[in-house]
């Protein structure tokens, strides 16, 4: 069988999503060499049954979409598929890899915080020469799911590629399971009581396309068709369903920064899932325009409106000048954990990286825990308790506090005077 074609890349990430979805079986034409098997000319089906009845329906021979003959027609399993089409495509007939390159790339992805699953995903995105593509991944924030959507570009000049930039965003509603994805199930025109099924890592770019439909459709979660929660349902055009649970992800799908890297360096993972979640996190390796390095505190503008970039603007609060200086906000308070170097060094640390760390707090004596949060704008830290409703500050202050009315009058109009607007 003729498999060798410059398509095996796309192909293969092709069949490789199929069966990422649970859809096991494929049916394609077997074109001469001159022709070239194209993604298009393969049709998936979930089951068996379907499969064989497609094959019986065109067999011995059809005219797929694009050689523009008739060509015998085949079935095989995904799996199987794969195997022959690696087998039969080498790294070097699909695009020569350069490894400096690959190494370089995981060595930015590890300075970004990101783990070793993203660095195996774009390791065989660039083993199959896909020229621009793009990673997902996720974690679970203290206000929801955040998925971020990392975009990797091949150079016009040479075979590298290079990370630029990644997406951040928080969603407005209930996280992924492990080896879920959203789905649109379509009737499929051209086979009557079957279906078709896109497949999706984001919630906004399914509602997109849900929202697209003309026809019949449904949006589901899942780990596939068989084992799918319908989210929401439109008949001839109109949506006549959304699940209770679903409505406000519906509406509002979650918002969104654009976070800008430059050889690794930037705006951590953890940083950036920080600040969509209207957290401040530290840098000392800030430049300004004539390249003078500076230190400051950065935050999202998340009630302000988005630059034309569909940014937030961000919020500095520079190192000394403005005046909030962590290790002294940090020493009012009776914190149990400051007492011990090492603990002590790793809540700076996880702070200063816009996290919310638990502590153990001491009033009239008695222990509790709480998570910590600071706010350079007030020079202050704010605490929560597990359910996420705020404690009073005041209560763990190693001194009374006096005149707290005037210090935060005081701390308002210092704020409002000295913070600074700039794009990530």
């Amino acid at each position: 069988m003729q498999l060798e074609t410059k398509y095996a890349g796309e192909i293969i990430a092709m069949l490789e999503e199929a069966q990422d979805v649970g859809i096991n079986h494929v049916v394609f034409p077997l074109v001469p060499t001159a022709a070239e098997l194209k993604p298009q000319h393969f049709v998936f089906f979930d089951t068996l049954g379907y499969a064989m009845e497609y094959l019986e329906s065109k067999a011995p021979y059809y005219e797929p979409r694009g050689p523009g003959q008739m060509h015998e027609i085949h079935y095989r399993r995904v799996d199987a598929l794969l195997d022959e089409l690696k087998q039969a495509n080498s790294l070097k007939n699909v695009k020569d890899m350069n490894y400096n390159n690959l190494e370089n790339l995981k060595e930015e992805l590890t300075k970004l915080g990101f783990g070793k699953k993203v660095a195996e995903d774009m390791q065989k995105q660039m083993e199959r020469g896909v020229s621009d593509f793009t990673i997902h991944d996720r974690v679970l924030g203290n206000k929801g799911q955040i998925d971020m959507t990392l975009s990797f570009k091949q150079s016009g000049q040479s075979e590298n590629y290079y990370l630029n930039k990644y997406d951040v965003r928080l969603l407005n509603g209930k996280p992924l399971a492990e080896g879920e994805k959203y789905m649109v199930i379509r009737p499929n025109e051209k086979e009557p009581g079957k279906n078709d099924v896109k497949s999706f890592d984001k919630v906004e770019d399914a509602l997109t396309f849900f929202k697209a439909q003309f026809g019949d459709a449904v949006l589901a979660i899942g780990k596939d068709p068989a084992h799918k929660t319908e989210l929401a349902k439109m008949q001839e055009g109109n949506v006549n369903y959304i699940e209770k649970d679903f409505n406000r992800t519906y509406r509002n799908p979650g918002i969104s920064q654009t976070i800008y890297v430059e050889r690794g360096k930037g705006f951590t993972a953890e940083q950036s899932a920080n600040m969509i979640q209207g957290r401040a996190v530290f840098r000392d390796d800030l430049l300004k325009l004539g390249g003078e390095p500076y230190q400051a505190w950065v935050k999202l503008d998340l009630d302000s409106q988005k630059d034309r970039h569909h940014n937030f603007q961000t919020l500095q609060y520079h190192v000394p000048t403005y005046g909030f200086i962590l290790e002294n906000t940090l020493n009012k308070f009776n914190i149990k954990e400051l007492n011990d170097e090492k603990q002590h060094e790793q809540l700076i640390k996880s702070v200063e990286n816009g996290n919310r760390p638990l502590v153990t707090v001491s009033k009239d004596g008695q222990e509790s825990k709480l998570y910590m949060e600071v706010s350079p704008r007030y020079s202050q830290l704010n605490f929560f308790r597990e359910d996420g409703k705020p404690e009073k500050r005041e209560q763990f202050l190693k001194e009374p506090a006096k005149d707290h009315k005037l210090e935060v009058s005081k701390d308002k109009s210092q704020a409002k005077t000295q913070e600074q607007g700039m794009a990530v």
